[in-house]
């Protein structure tokens, strides 16, 4: 393909058996939005009781019901094959790591689909023969969210040429703040599920030593998870009680964010941070570990501020300045609106999808 033919309309069957909703699925579905909107054949195999399942129900994309027991679900990966004779695919996009497993299992011939498969998730690739099957030699293509990603499959043994960062994106349009003048930072929001990897507890104890310096501020933790009694156990251990709220799940992040001054972000790992670009689109500083995409994504002393992972003293620092400055909260807020709107919106990414599948489509077999 190329050349006149380059921009012809393609046929993609998109993969996602996860049942839950997260960043993941969030951005599969303004995925499909987006190359729908742009006239592509799109097909969804989901799972039939997950929120990406019905929200794609708006879309114009084919649903197809699809679950998989593990890894190694033979039945799933009939299902698929069956899927992929009904109509000639030009591409074929696993969208998570149990998806991609899939690929071991699916006809690899000069006249099949490309196989394209993304990477969100910032845990370690080990290098061995099964990352360099699934990777170099049962994808033709693999999407890196961020550099971080790009750094650990690259140290996993997956070949440079392969790897393809595009990052994640966001609905601007659906953040975008009313205008105001600056106001008095009064509430730390904190979105993420409640696990270690993503450091609450740092951020409790940065508000407990923020309240014996006599800041007076409200701390909100959207999400749920294993620690959340944990946590909630902490914050009243540390005489946060009247201080701190945990909202458990939140399905609408833009409202949230509306009623929050800051972001915090403590993560210990982040493969790219979705949370963080949604709080500058909504024009909110914020304030996150120095790790994996989040030091991508945020600019420290311009749309917020980065310290070093697992350091309270550090968070509270950074709080306090945002905190006790109006005017720079909103200054920092502005421009991480303005870095979002020039590098990480849903209609960017879709973009360099597709210009990533008719370049793989493009190239010989390999």
């Amino acid at each position: 393909m190329g050349g006149s033919d380059e921009r012809r309309l393609l046929k993609i069957l998109h993969i996602d058996p996860e049942k839950n909703w997260g960043g993941g699925e969030a951005q599969v579905f303004g995925l499909l939005a987006q190359l729908a909107g742009r006239g592509h054949r799109n097909v969804l195999l989901a799972h039939p009781r997950g929120v990406l399942f019905e929200r794609c129900r708006a879309l114009d994309v084919r649903l197809e019901p699809f679950s998989m027991r593990n890894d190694l679900d033979l039945r799933a990966a009939v299902r698929v094959r069956k899927v992929m004779r009904s109509e000639g695919f030009d591409i074929v996009h696993f969208h998570t790591k149990r998806a991609h497993a899939l690929a071991l299992w699916l006809a690899r011939a000069k006249d099949q689909p490309k196989f394209v498969v993304t990477r969100r998730m910032d845990y370690p690739e080990r290098a061995g023969w099964y990352a360099d099957l699934l990777y170099n030699r049962r994808v033709d293509g693999v999407i890196a969210i961020s550099a971080a990603i790009a750094e650990i499959l690259r140290r996993g043994g997956v070949a440079a040429r392969r790897i393809r960062r595009i990052p994640s994106g966001v609905d601007a349009a659906r953040f975008a703040p009313p205008p105001c003048p600056p106001r008095a930072v009064k509430t730390v929001g904190c979105i993420g599920v409640l696990e270690e990897r993503k450091g609450q507890r740092f951020l409790l104890e940065a508000a407990a030593q923020l309240k014996a310096r006599g800041f007076n501020l409200k701390y909100c933790f959207a999400g749920d998870g294993p620690l959340r009694a944990a946590l909630e156990h902490e914050a009243q251990g540390l005489g946060l009680a009247e201080e701190t709220s945990f909202a458990g799940f939140v399905a609408d992040t833009a409202e949230f964010l509306a009623g929050v001054d800051v972001i915090v972000m403590p993560s210990l790992f982040e493969g790219l941070g979705v949370a963080a670009l949604e709080a500058m689109a909504a024009g909110k500083p914020v304030i996150a570990s120095r790790v994996g995409g989040l030091a991508e994504s945020v600019l420290d002393g311009e749309t917020g501020f980065l310290v070093a992972p697992g350091e309270a003293p550090a968070l509270a620092e950074a709080i306090a300045r945002v905190a006790a400055a109006p005017a720079l909260a909103a200054d920092l807020g502005r421009r991480g609106r303005e870095r979002v709107l020039r590098h990480f919106t849903l209609e960017q990414m879709a973009l360099q999808n597709e210009s990533y599948y008719y370049e793989l489509l493009s190239a010989p077999a390999s």
